[in-house]
């Protein structure tokens, strides 16, 4: 079992850990419940941690959260009401089109 990523925060870690269980990579989480303990130990120590639980798995767990950290998603522009919208949604704020039928935004 090898650690293969943690983060100050938890929302980032669980991302990671979808991406790397949807290429079929089993994992572990650990700290998951140790909030607990925020002012008793340091907080690095509290920091949720990913665990790919199969070392032979390992290298491919880092190449697939590496292409995740550098990855920066472009705004995008609403084909129906031609609101531009933030790279992190999925529906217009505007309208609640999908962004599937959007054009990109530099």
């Amino acid at each position: 079992m090898k650690l293969v990523y943690t983060h100050a925060n938890n929302f980032i870690v669980l991302n990671a850990k979808n991406i790397v269980e949807s290429a079929s990579i089993k994992v572990f989480l650990k700290n998951e419940f140790s909030t607990g303990a925020v002012g008793e130990l340091p907080p690095v120590d509290n920091w949720l941690e990913l665990w790919v639980l199969e070392d032979l798995h390992y290298e491919r767990a880092q190449q697939l959260l590496a292409v995740f950290d550098t990855q920066e998603l472009a705004d995008w522009q609403c084909a129906k009401c031609a609101e531009t919208n933030g790279a992190a949604f999925d529906f217009c704020w505007n309208c609640a089109a999908s962004s599937h039928h959007s054009i990109t935004v530099s």
